[in-house]
This record gives C-alpha cells, sequence and structure tokens, in this order.
C-alpha cells in the first residue's frame, strides 16, 4: 500500500503547475456579516476530522484511483491524472486533482468553460467515471494538503470567478471557507450551467455556511452516500430560490 501511496503521490505532484497562480482577493459589495466568518475551536475540530476521515478513505480508494488512471491511459490519449486551478478560501487559488475524463487540451481552443449535458468532450470512460463520481478520489490529496475540506462549497476557476463576481451579488462571501469535494449545494442542485444556477447555488452555500455544525456535515455526508447510490430521494429538500440578502 506504501508503495501505491508513493507512485500516486508522484503522478500528482508530476502535475503541478510550475508557476504558482496568484491569488483572487475576496470582493463584496458589503463587509461580511460576522455570521458568515468561521471562527472558534469548530473550525480546528473540522479541520481535524477533514484529515483523519480523508486518510481513512484514501486507503481503499487508493486501489480503486490506480484501476482507473490505468484505463483512462489505455483509452485516451494524455495524464491520467487532471489538474485545474480553482478558488478556494479567502480568494487564495490552488491546484486541484481529477482523473481525467475530458478528451486532452479540449479547452485549447475554446478556453475555461462549463460542461454542458452530452458534453462532446467527455470520453466514453469519463462519461462512467463521472456518473459513478469515482474522478473525484484524487481530491481527497486536495484535503490532505489543506487546499479543501470534505463538506463545503464546490470551487470555482478564476477566470469563471472574475465574471460570476461581477454580475452575481455576495458571490465572493461562499469563499470565506474551504471549498469541498461534496457540499450543501452539490447534493441538491445539478451543476453549474447558467447565472440563475450559480445564484440557486449560493443560496445553499450560504445557507450552509450560516449553519454549518457536526450534524450538518454528518447529514452532507450521508446523503452523498445516498446520491451515489441514486437514493436522492431519501434526503431531497424543497428547492430554495435566490434573494436579495445574499
Amino acid at each position: 500500500m506504501v508503495d501505491r501511496t508513493s507512485r500516486l503521490s508522484a503522478v500528482v505532484a508530476s502535475q503541478r503547475p510550475a508557476l504558482r497562480t496568484p491569488a483572487v482577493p475576496i470582493r463584496s459589495a458589503s463587509p461580511l456579516p460576522p455570521d458568515l466568518v468561521p471562527t472558534g475551536l469548530g473550525t480546528w475540530v473540522k479541520a481535524g476530522v477533514d484529515y483523519v476521515l480523508a486518510g481513512v478513505l484514501l486507503v481503499p480508494a487508493l486501489p480503486l484511483m490506480l484501476v482507473c488512471m490505468a484505463i483512462v491511459r489505455l483509452t485516451s490519449s494524455g495524464p491520467a491524472i487532471y489538474t485545474q486551478t480553482r478558488v478556494g478560501r479567502g480568494g487564495r487559488v490552488f491546484t486541484l486533482y481529477k482523473i481525467r475524463t475530458m478528451s486532452h487540451e479540449c479547452e485549447s481552443l475554446t478556453g475555461p468553460r462549463w460542461s454542458i449535458p452530452g458534453d462532446p468532450r467527455i470520453t466514453p470512460v469519463g462519461r462512467l467515471l463521472r456518473h459513478l463520481h469515482l474522478d473525484e478520489f484524487p481530491q481527497l490529496f486536495n484535503v490532505l494538503r489543506g487546499d479543501m475540506s470534505l463538506v463545503g462549497p464546490r470551487p470555482e476557476r478564476p477566470e469563471i470567478v472574475k465574471k460570476l463576481r461581477q454580475i452575481v451579488p455576495g458571490y465572493d462571501r461562499r469563499h470565506v471557507v474551504k471549498p469541498g469535494i461534496t457540499g450543501f449545494a452539490q447534493i441538491h442542485l445539478p451543476p453549474d450551467s447558467c447565472i440563475r444556477s450559480v445564484k440557486n447555488k449560493l443560496v445553499y452555500d450560504l445557507f450552509y455556511i450560516r449553519r454549518r455544525s457536526v450534524r450538518l456535515e454528518l447529514a452532507i455526508l450521508l446523503a452523498t452516500g445516498l446520491k451515489l447510490f441514486g437514493l436522492r430521494r431519501l434526503y431531497q429538500r424543497k428547492p430554495r430560490f435566490p434573494t436579495d440578502d445574499v
């Protein structure tokens, strides 16, 4: 197992950009409300739980990741591990790791853009990996590096963040906590596809940030497991819609 961990860590490390992208400072139209600023012992407890759970999950996930990486390399050209720059807590930019599910360098002509239903850039194997969410497993390394949490708002790319902060009031408020592999918005809503979907997710993200607790974290992790097994109806809540107070 140590050898497998070392090999995967070496692959991940080899995919890091040579130059570090500068941070994207938080910009808010008004000061952040006190209930959005994470403080106290709970923040340290959450970080400790993240490290422990990520390490535990990584043990059974490693063999599966290695198999998926091998299949990706055998069925399409390009690296098995895909990296992207994302915006994390406080606007700090970090490198996110995923198993590649799209054609190599598919954004070389279009630039960064959201994936769409039936996206032709996604490979046949990648479509299966996305459906099973197996491509997300390398993000456990991001949790161990301190870039991400197991639960939190989904991190977005700097190029897209710069545009969204101009048209979605209060968008940067979701950056007061670490982004997560899963989250309150992710388990209830589909991936972003338009500005309205971004606003809807922002409502869910801010709801989570204001009411974060051990109970809510465990509920989100449980719901994530149910979602993976197609049992979303067991936890689905009534949709919330954007308001001016975000």
